[in-house]
């Protein structure tokens, strides 16, 4: 399922799509024996212990993004979600769910009495940056359970689908999972991992014309490379929570966090 919030044409007006009523492939998988990605680079001033990797940290890409959330407040090109999604009435995003603070961006899930005691959490949209392929990395931790995690890639012009979700949790803190939704009738390849997400970890997804490859902690853990599932039109990043309560699961019992702390971004270089 796609948990993820769109930007619509009026800033703070968030949409998300619907159930998938088309194709689904779904298979579990596993780390590789060998990490070849980056994870960053050992800082004791960074809340993670890692800052973002460094500007030719892959072959082949060169930076073409990286924030480490320093300020008090989101780095231009960033917006911040507000209202009901779409396909989730019993959802909110709130704006005062999302902090910068301590070098941390952190979407926050709690009961907000500002809307009736509602789980209200927090979204941020990359929509001042977009590129067609190229190498994303997050370095994020969950502090709890309850709430869905994400982090996607979301077609510049809300031509929905296509969609990567690089790393998406449906409540529980124990795995995630990784989804590319393709076709009109939102057709879904799925990938899925055992891993503590209460741990910082880097997450990454190398997108190319021929395959999305999903990575965590420098090492490979899934990929698709079926032509017609991969998205060859301009994307941006995205973070959220989101509550699904009202469908039975991702519904929160205590406040919990995603805590965010720094985005690097590549683009492939052009040949010589």
């Amino acid at each position: 399922m796609a948990v993820l919030g769109l930007l619509a044409a009026i800033v703070g007006f968030v949409v998300t799509p619907q159930k998938p009523n088309g194709l689904l492939r779904s298979s579990a998988t596993s780390l590789t024996a060998e990490g070849s990605y980056p994870i960053g680079t050992v800082n004791g001033h960074e809340p993670s212990g890692l800052g973002p990797p460094r500007s030719g940290a892959i072959a082949g890409y060169k930076e073409s993004y990286v924030t480490d959330f320093s300020g008090r407040s989101m780095p231009r090109g960033w917006i911040t979600y507000s209202g009901v999604p779409g396909g989730d009435p019993g959802a909110e995003f709130g704006m005062d769910h999302v902090v910068v603070s301590g070098g941390l961006l952190k979407l926050n899930a709690f009961q907000d009495p500002a809307f009736h005691d509602q789980w209200v959490t927090g979204g941020v949209g990359q929509f001042g940056h977009s590129q067609t392929y190229g190498a994303y990395f997050v370095r994020f931790r969950l502090t709890g359970a309850g709430p869905a995690a994400v982090a996607l890639l979301w077609p510049t012009d809300n031509s929905w689908p296509p969609e990567i979700d690089f790393s998406e949790t449906l409540g529980p803190t124990n795995a995630t999972t990784a989804t590319v939704h393709f076709d009109a009738v939102n057709n879904e390849d799925k990938r899925s991992l055992q891993l503590d997400m209460t741990r910082w970890h880097t997450w990454g997804v190398i997108w190319t014309p021929t395959s999305v490859t999903y990575v965590v902690d420098g090492h490979t853990w899934g990929s698709v490379d079926v032509h017609s599932e991969i998205p060859h039109v301009p994307m941006s990043l995205a973070l959220q929570e989101q509550t699904w309560c009202t469908s039975g699961y991702a519904c929160p019992t205590t406040p919990e966090s995603m805590d965010v702390a720094w985005v690097a971004e590549y683009t492939p270089k052009r040949p010589a």
